[in-house]
């Protein structure tokens, strides 16, 4: 039997393997974070903080991952988060995630900034289908959006709500790779590098629907975007207010979730607003740098709206056991995004297909070795906590801590 596995057994193999075939400026605008990336940095290293308590001869023969979310079942606790610049990885990799998904029986999320018309995307895909949003300045423009994801038959709006500002993405800038692109003599040279990706995606829109841009910008402006860093070629809205949200629930049937939460009290402005779901996200240490980690601020906005609302989870995800450990901490399902973007530069759908049985599979061995049947078993009892800030202490029981502390220090004089 062929072995399709493409070499990659894990999603640091996935990564190799994209950097290898991508342009150096295309692969850092995935790769990397903000400035001097502490945040990046952090989402990562969180998860070695928190350690996994194991239970042994429990029978776990008969276990499965599978979840409901908004009342409809799951084949896993995933799903793949809006990631716009899909479609610069792989020609229409939009396209090859969202079958991917399909295939894996878990929600896709396409973003704003993708260079595939949603249209397509929901004809030629299929699957769960969410769509991810942007309110720009001009309200009606974002509205429009809404009215063809409602018609396109998208079930879920995600809300991005911490991209009122470009991050400061400096390599960008220092790689000039820009939406649509502009040619320099260093990204010319860079590009020539890597003749596979040239012949296989650029060429492809060249010669058929031409450079690529924002496909699912209205047309009276999708025509008139001029070349900034990638990045930076996204319009931004720095008046976006809680109004907006509410006004957006009164236009979508479906359901409303609100991506981008660090702080608990933002998570209950959501749910008050009529949010289904948040998505606590540091938009993976691209925007705002030294931003808390959400793991680390999980359990706060679980604790706050988690018997209100679905609670999300994304940022820093590589591994089973990262997923399990927030699953653990009360998340309803992990969004992923540069692990199938990885997975879709190195070999398009079976590339995004091996990432998520990657999780698949570490997912399933993790909850054997913890003797976890199903998700639902999954909760603080399995964690340890390395670092005393990670441990979730439930709302309304602070003055109960504070007794606690209290009785320890009399009893140990």
């Amino acid at each position: 039997m062929a072995d399709n596995n493409l070499g990659a057994y894990n999603i640091f193999d996935l990564r190799e393997i994209a950097k290898k075939r991508l342009p150096k400026g295309l692969f850092e605008f995935v790769d990397r974070g903000t400035e001097d990336e502490v945040s990046l940095k952090n989402n990562r290293a969180v998860f070695e903080r928190i350690r996994l308590k194991t239970r042994t001869l429990v029978d776990v023969s008969a276990r499965n991952q599978e979840i409901t979310l908004f009342g409809k079942k799951h084949k896993m606790p995933i799903l793949i988060a809006p990631t716009g610049i899909a479609g610069l990885l792989w020609h229409e990799g939009e396209i090859a995630l969202a079958r991917a998904a399909k295939e894996a029986g878990i929600p896709f999320t396409l973003a704003t900034g993708s260079m595939t018309a949603m249209e397509k995307v929901a004809e030629q895909a299929g699957g769960t289908l969410w769509f991810q949003l942007y309110m720009w300045p001009d309200r009606s423009m974002s509205h429009k959006l809404v009215e063809r994801a409602k018609a396109a038959g998208f079930e879920a709006l995600v809300v991005t709500v911490d991209g009122v500002s470009s991050g400061n993405r400096e390599y960008n800038l220092r790689n000039g790779f820009t939406i649509p692109f502009s040619f320099t003599r260093k990204n010319v040279t860079d590009v020539m590098m890597h003749p596979g990706w040239l012949i296989n995606v650029l060429a492809k829109y060249v010669f058929t629907t031409g450079m690529p841009r924002y496909e699912n910008y209205p047309s009276e402006i999708k025509y008139k975007v001029t070349a900034k860093p990638m990045g930076r070629s996204q319009m931004r809205n720095d008046s976006l207010n809680w109004d907006d949200l509410r006004d957006l629930r009164k236009m979508w049937p479906g359901k409303l979730i609100v991506k981008g939460i660090l702080h608990p009290q933002d998570a209950v402005m959501a749910a008050d607003c009529g949010a289904d779901g948040v998505v606590v996200s540091n938009h993976g240490g691209r925007n705002l740098d030294t931003a808390i980690s959400p793991i680390e601020v999980l359990p706060e906005v679980v604790d706050a709206v988690g018997k209100r609302m679905t609670v999300l989870v994304d940022s820093g995800f590589r591994r089973g056991t990262d997923v399990v450990k927030a699953l653990a901490l009360g998340a309803h399902a992990v969004q992923i995004g540069r692990s199938t973007l990885y997975g879709i530069a190195a070999g398009g759908q079976p590339g995004a297909q091996r990432a998520l049985g990657i999780f698949r599979e570490e997912i399933d061995r993790v909850m054997a070795l913890l003797g976890c049947r199903s998700i639902a078993e999954l909760g603080p009892e399995v964690l340890h906590f390395a670092d005393s800030a990670l441990r979730p202490v439930p709302h309304g029981r602070a003055e109960l801590k504070l007794i606690e502390a209290a009785a320890k220090a009399v009893a140990e004089g």
